[in-house]
């Protein structure tokens, strides 16, 4: 099972696609996301969004603040603002 997941800023969309699991810095420690999860929303603190789409390698991206909302498989990160997308090498997985 796959969730559909978005990441935006107020300036446009950072990245978009399927993924199995995604980890957000929830303003109360870090919150991992899986398929089947019960809907949340949650505010974000500074830190690193990780994504693993469901094909590619992993996805980081550095958030100042922002909020996640999760439902039925959707989960969608708004930010103020975020940088590009990174994919991690190996050795940093």
């Amino acid at each position: 099972m796959t969730m559909k997941v978005d990441v935006v800023s107020t300036e446009r969309a950072l990245w978009h696609g399927e993924a199995s699991s995604v980890v957000v810095p929830a303003a109360g420690g870090d919150l991992g996301i899986l398929t089947g999860r019960e809907p949340v929303l949650a505010v974000l603190r500074p830190g690193t969004v990780r994504i693993t789409p469901t094909s590619g390698a992993p996805v980081t991206i550095d958030v100042a603040d922002g909020f996640v909302s999760v439902d039925q498989d959707v989960v969608t990160v708004v930010l103020e603002s975020g940088n590009e997308p990174a994919a991690l090498s190996r050795d940093e997985k």
